[in-house]
């Protein structure tokens, strides 16, 4: 595993390569660019620090810059809040070593079990640390996947998103929703760097995925906080479901994700369809696929 100091270095390094210099205001010098992005001065000069101290800082050199220096690093790189924080959670890790932290089970509270089966027409679940799947109510496992009936160590989104040939079939636009949850994942794994079940999970996208891989070794960061989805459900057909999310002031480590359609649009009627299709009390003649099976799951608190 990379030194904290050598991760700062490599998000440095590919924040610098993918930053625009015209968006900087940087003024003409008359030299020919031969590498994308900003070159190592140029970041110096907008963050008002000297050209060696930011170069050892990309060098992964030993050194912990200020909170100061390092908002002044951020802005001159133009980092959005993902990758602002991302920075300060590496630079907090590289300042004082921490022990390995004994990962405490996550438990989804009744009342969040209660409160996701009561949105019985809105697909919704709620996600925890790395992306791991805490609780999904009957319309989510019925768009997406059960995640209740499967293996405890498989119940990750970024996992289903990555390995399941039922995600690449299932959505449209996989590559989007893939490379967002791996960004989503990286940006959770600088957030506790000493986590060894994150560990774990990296390790095993990055041996059986290898857009995983790619994606990776990119550095991108992403918050989901809001956005949609293309898919084309095995059941209903084609539709588009939009998503918000909310964190809970009593566990900031567990994010609701709540999925919706556009009123009167042709997605709503599908999920309208997918609902009465998975409601318990729904007649199975009535169903699209005309089959006897229900994807209707007792969910129960679970780390």
């Amino acid at each position: 595993m990379p030194t904290p100091h050598q991760e700062i270095a490599d998000f440095l390094r590919r924040a610098r390569a993918a930053s625009d210099p015209q968006r900087a205001g940087l003024p003409a010098d008359g030299r020919v660019r031969r590498v994308p992005g900003l070159r190592r001065e140029e970041v110096a000069l907008l963050a008002g620090v000297s050209t060696d101290y930011y170069t050892r800082l990309e060098q992964g050199r030993r050194i912990v810059p200020s909170a100061q220096v390092l908002d002044a690093i951020a802005r001159a790189l133009d980092l959005d809040d993902a990758g602002r924080t991302h920075l300060r959670d590496l630079v907090s890790a590289a300042g004082t070593p921490r022990p390995r932290a004994r990962t405490t089970e996550q438990r989804v509270r009744p009342g969040l079990h209660q409160l996701l089966e009561s949105l019985d027409t809105q697909p919704a679940m709620i996600l925890g640390r790395r992306t791991d799947v805490l609780a999904a109510n009957r319309l989510a496992c019925a768009l997406f996947a059960d995640f209740e009936r499967m293996p405890p160590r498989e119940r990750n989104y970024a996992r289903w998103m990555l390995l399941s040939e039922e995600a690449r079939a299932l959505c449209l636009d996989w590559e989007l929703q893939a490379r967002n949850a791996v960004e989503a994942l990286r940006l959770a794994a600088g957030r506790t760097p000493e986590d060894a079940e994150t560990q774990q999970l990296v390790g095993e996208l990055s041996l059986a995925s290898p857009e995983f891989l790619r994606w990776w070794s990119e550095h991108q960061v992403h918050q989901r906080s809001h956005g949609s989805k293309r898919l084309r459900h095995p059941v209903v057909g084609d539709l588009t479901v939009d998503f918000e999310t909310l964190t809970f002031p009593a566990d900031a480590e567990q994010t609701l994700y709540v999925y919706t359609v556009a009123a009167g649009s042709p997605s709503q009627q599908s999920l309208n369809l997918l609902a009465s299709w998975t409601h318990p009390a729904a007649d199975v003649s009535t169903r699209p696929d005309h089959t006897p099976q229900t994807t209707t799951v007792e969910q129960s608190p679970r780390g």
